[in-house]
């Protein structure tokens, strides 16, 4: 007689289905949730990411079948081969590895989600069946085709929505996520319903004449390993999360340099804070920062940034943080905040931050700009909080830096007058609002004139004349300065030619705005403007001013060179303010040195007149003329003749005056011209 094969079936713990039913719906969620980060990554974080996603849904889908088998008694021995246990979770994480890595960017085509369901569901398939075969029975095992091409079936479709799932609402960060969640329990139902329905395939049979009896040391491996995987999915879920909130967020809300909350925590405050009471914004810039960067190298200028950041950090309290929000820029925010505390906490910033630092061997010295700002953000929104500080901050800035200063609504429309002429210098130019004033430039030595100054002029047609000092500022900001030095430079060369026409030689003198020299082309345009005009190079000067020595003094040697080598002359205006350029003296091709009002306004003093004469002298040394601006009485002329300087520029020989009035200005003075040359030759 042939065998009687005897088929056996299985006997589920449903308490034990259930635990692997809640063990694939966690798993999936946490792999996904991790999986969520891959996308708003990049680099290492991004590979990390990766892995620890691939790590969590691997394991977690074979701790599952692995549960799902100990729900099954099968009253006989089973052992496992552990090498191909392993290489079935093996196989489960390199899949899920693969389908995260096809679809981790942000926008993917469609093609590339039906790649990735493909190989997870096979991924899938495979560990539950490797994993079946992993199984050491005396029993043979086949499979119902039916119930195995349905359970291949269910893994691939529900890897497909599951992914497509996880792909349409990933950018719900929410840790809480019913999005996720749904995209979890259908991946977790995608597992178990494959593990199910692939047992369900399959089909033991035993001879008759076999004793059953279970292995208990089976159940154990199974325990032992899975509950071992399981707390590794723990683990790795929980260093992921850490690694997220104490490394990936210091360093997307930390500053590297400094160590402060940065930009992203000051906005992350804004979003998430819920008060109404008063807040103070204490917005800092730090004075003249960049002339250390270029001279001392960005190096020293990160290192400063640090002491900076230092001496901010003893600022900080349970109700006040400081933020480093750009290059010298930096944020202190204070809760219940009033006007008095902030002033005082400006004062001890400012005490702080101007004391010496001593940095690779050099002791700088530097100081700060505070704008202050106090309001509640019920009250006004975060941007335009922030913008009044920074309003606030240039004010105390124009007022000569080293303070703080508190913003009002004096301010705010000053903004938005400010705004207002920005909009309106676009057309400006086009509408032909700006016109030339000329002053006079008079050699006292000679008594006669020396030339004039074109100075520019602004016809608002509805706030009337705007201040040079008001406009240009705002016009050096915006870039327009360009187009208007440009038609300033034009204007001058075709009036001066007009005068030259008719008989008056008067050189002409023109501001040039170091935005000029940053397009690279101001020699070429010179050059064309005095062949179109067909003006005398001779009758031309142009004024710069010291604050270019803070610029490439390198490439502004170049073009001065290049310019006066078309015979135009070089002048530097407001000599002895704001910068120190004596040391580059010797280096930059000049002609002359125009001494500012500062020193004029102030000549009954010793100590000024001391530094006039060295100015004086050196400029004699190395052959440059010196011109005296501000010159307004009969004292101020007698006392730099007596100090030897010679051309003088003010009220007192004629204000800026219209094309129109310069010819009967040159007539009234040519008598001046006439008895000054008679009382010489009478004298003689």
């Amino acid at each position: 007689m042939g065998e009687i094969k005897v088929y056996l079936e299985g006997n589920y713990n449903y308490y034990i289905v259930a635990l692997s039913v809640v063990i694939a719906i966690l798993a999936s969620y946490s792999a996904l949730s991790i999986a969520a980060k891959i996308s708003h990554s990049n680099g290492r974080s991004r590979f990390f990411w990766l892995l620890a996603g691939s790590f969590v849904m691997g394991t977690g889908v074979w701790s599952m079948h692995f549960v799902g088998m100990l729900a099954m008694h099968f009253q006989m021995p089973v052992k496992y081969d552990v090498p191909m246990t392993l290489l079935s979770m093996l196989a489960s994480m390199i899949s899920s590895f693969i389908a995260f890595y096809i679809t981790k960017e942000k926008d993917i085509h469609w093609y590339k989600i039906g790649i990735g369901g493909l190989i997870m569901g096979s991924g899938i398939v495979t560990m539950h069946y490797m994993g079946m075969e992993a199984m050491i029975m005396p029993v043979e095992l086949t499979y119902d085709k039916g119930w195995w091409v349905l359970s291949v079936m269910i893994a691939f479709a529900a890897s497909f929505a599951a992914l497509f799932l996880f792909l349409r609402f990933r950018n719900n960060q929410s840790p809480f996520s019913w999005l996720r969640w749904m995209s979890a329990v259908a991946m977790g139902f995608a597992i178990c319903g494959m593990h199910y329905t692939g047992m369900k395939a399959a089909k033991f049979h035993s001879h008759s004449e076999m004793i059953m009896e279970s292995d208990p040391y089976a159940n154990f491996f199974l325990l032992y390993g899975v509950t071992i995987t399981i707390f590794i999915i723990l683990f790795v879920s929980w260093g992921a999360v850490f690694f997220d909130r104490h490394v990936l967020e210091k360093m997307a809300y930390q500053d590297g340099i400094t160590g402060l909350p940065n930009r992203n925590e000051m906005n992350r405050f804004f979003d998430t804070y819920i008060g109404d009471e008063k807040i103070g914004v204490l917005f800092l810039d730090l004075d003249h920062f960049k002339a250390i960067n270029d001279t001392l190298g960005h190096h020293t200028g990160d290192l400063l940034i640090q002491e900076v950041g230092l001496r901010l950090k003893k600022f900080i309290k349970k109700d006040q943080q400081a933020f480093r929000i750009g290059g010298d820029e930096f944020l202190i925010i204070v809760k219940n905040c009033d006007q008095k505390r902030a002033e005082r906490l400006a004062e001890e910033i400012l005490l702080s931050i101007k004391e010496v630092y001593q940095i690779d061997g050099n002791e700088l010295y530097i100081t700060a700009s505070i704008g202050i700002s106090i309001s509640s953000i019920k009250d006004s929104e975060r941007s335009m909080l922030l913008k009044t500080a920074d309003t606030a901050m240039y004010k105390a800035k124009g007022l000569g830096k080293n303070q703080y200063c508190v913003y009002n609504d004096t301010m705010g429309m000053k903004e938005i007058r400010k705004m207002e002429l920005e909009k309106d210098l676009q057309r400006a130019l086009k509408d032909k609002q700006f016109y030339l004033m000329y002053q006079p430039k008079w050699n006292v030595k000679t008594n006669k004139l020396a030339g004039f100054e074109a100075l520019l002029r602004w016809k608002h047609p509805r706030l009337g004349v705007i201040s040079p000092a008001e406009f240009i500022p705002i016009a050096e900001e915006t870039g327009h300065i360009v187009p208007i030095t440009r038609w300033t430079l034009e204007q001058a060369c075709i009036q001066c030619k007009e005068w030259q026409e008719k008989g008056d030689i008067h050189p002409i003198s023109v501001n040039i705005s170091i935005r000029l020299f940053q397009t690279d082309k101001l020699a070429d345009f010179v050059q064309s403007v005095l062949e179109k005009v067909e003006l005398d190079p001779n009758l031309l000067e142009l004024e710069i001013t010291e604050s270019m020595v803070l610029f490439d003094v390198e490439d502004i040697v170049r073009q001065l060179q290049s310019i006066r080598a078309l015979g135009v002359k070089i002048s530097m205006d407001d000599f002895g303010t704001g910068y120190s350029s004596i040391g580059l003296l010797d280096r930059l091709p000049i002609d002359s040195l125009k001494l500012d009002r500062l020193f004029t306004n102030d000549l009954e003093t010793p100590s000024k007149r001391a530094i006039i004469n060295a100015i004086l002298l050196m400029a004699e040394n190395l052959h440059l003329d010196v011109i005296a601006e501000g010159v307004e009485s009969r004292e101020h002329i007698e006392s730099l003749t007596q100090l030897g300087c010679n051309v003088m520029q003010g009220y007192y020989y004629g204000k800026p005056m219209e094309s129109e009035d310069v010819d009967d200005w040159v007539k009234n003075n040519k008598e001046r011209a006439l008895d000054f040359v008679a009382n010489t030759v009478s004298e003689l």
